[in-house]
């Protein structure tokens, strides 16, 4: 009698956990592991221990293991995937998936023990505002090496692949971020603040330079407009650029910290005027699709990035890097109710396959069949019950 084919087994390592969400690489490592167990793939994903007050081995048919960091700002993340890599490597684990750059010397140590690995790098992190000196230098080195010790690179946008093959000689594969489009979203959380729908801009994301908040702010109370600007956001710590943000005293402007219910903040994208994206540094971004998943106009800061998110124009206006152009866009959206509702109407369209969690899933679920030689069944049998967790 034929002995039973061995299931594929895949750890995922490098953010916060599963089912911890708090940004982009937690979504997508609940997005893609749940697709992938339904698939009849065996997943394990390295929690950050701290993080988790109830510690299950398995929920919603994931493995998870706690693994401990060293508790410092610039140790936590890194000393955290290098105690999950160790894990991984003394397992019997067949394709290891590293998400964040900052990772990328950690595959000299799968390599050592032979080890299938990927890893997925998202943005020119050495160039953002927030990590300078040392920091900047160090995830330049990493992301390089990245490229010399990862089996597979994943780069999410053709032109992060364009900048890897560009500075490291490297080839990537692109495998975008997926979104979860929405209609008919109720305006009722929003009007407790006394807005009605199309009454704001908006502003979804963490107050740091690189997203350009205070340029955003500045050019909009530049403006005419007797819309408000709400900000959805902050940082999880003590920050003189965000204290100075959060300072400004005008009623156009309202703060409203984290939003984290996902009925909230889909009401805040859903009926919002436009939305305003001034993510400046890498590539596929979350909030961006989530602006074309609840039918957003929107207003991008005209970077490469958001140039091909947005299919050059198609879906979006550009300003540049000014106050005076956030000024003239505020301006010119308001005088242009046609041209915004046309934007809002086919916003959805801008999603693309590549940003279907689906189609993703598929895209890596071949490349770890590949790497491991094994292949999963068409329609495998319907994964087994373990604790559930609500979204």
């Amino acid at each position: 009698m034929a002995a039973a084919k061995k299931k594929l087994k895949v750890a995922i390592m490098g953010a916060k956990g599963y089912p911890y969400v708090y940004g982009g690489y937690d979504t997508m490592i609940r997005e893609l592991g749940e697709r992938l167990v339904k698939k009849g793939v065996h997943v394990r994903v390295y929690n950050h221990r701290a993080l988790f007050p109830q510690k299950p081995r398995y929920v919603n048919g994931i493995e998870c293991i706690y693994t401990p960091a060293i508790e410092s700002k610039k140790l936590t993340q890194l000393s955290h995937s290098f105690f999950s890599m160790m894990h991984a490597c003394f397992s019997d684990i067949d394709v290891i998936l590293v998400v964040n750059s900052a990772n990328g010397p950690f595959g000299a140590i799968a390599r050592f023990f032979r080890k299938k690995t990927v890893i997925n790098v998202d943005g020119l992190e050495w160039l953002r505002p927030k990590w300078h000196g040392i920091a900047s230098k160090y995830f330049f080195w990493a992301s390089r090496m990245a490229t010399k010790y990862y089996d597979q690179l994943i780069n999410d946008s053709d032109e992060m692949q364009r900048v890897y093959k560009e500075l490291f000689d490297a080839d990537s594969k692109v495998i975008a971020y997926g979104a979860n489009p929405r209609e008919d979203v109720e305006a009722t959380p929003i009007e407790k603040w006394g807005l009605q729908s199309q009454e704001y801009f908006l502003i979804v994301g963490r107050l740091i330079p690189d997203n350009n908040a205070d340029l955003i702010i500045e050019g909009f109370l530049m403006s005419d407009s007797q819309r408000k600007l709400v900000i959805v956001g902050d940082v999880p710590f003590d920050d003189e650029y965000a204290n100075v943000l959060k300072q400004k005293e005008d009623e156009r402007v309202l703060f409203l910290g984290y939003v984290t219910d996902a009925n909230e903040l889909a009401a805040w994208y859903s009926h919002c005027y436009a939305y305003f994206h001034g993510h400046e540094y890498g590539g596929t971004n979350p909030a961006m699709l989530k602006a074309l998943g609840f039918g957003c106009a929107i207003l991008a800061l005209d970077t490469p990035f958001n140039q091909e998110m947005l299919q050059n124009g198609k879906h979006g206006w550009y300003f540049k890097k000014t106050k005076d152009s956030v000024k003239d866009i505020v301006e010119a959206a308001e005088s242009s109710q046609e041209r915004m509702a046309y934007f809002r109407k086919i916003a959805r369209t801008g999603l693309i396959q590549r940003y279907n969690w689906d189609h993703v899933t598929e895209q890596y679920l071949e490349v770890f069949e590949q790497l491991s030689g094994k292949k999963v069944l068409k329609n495998p049998p319907e994964a087994p019950k373990f604790q559930k967790v609500e979204r």
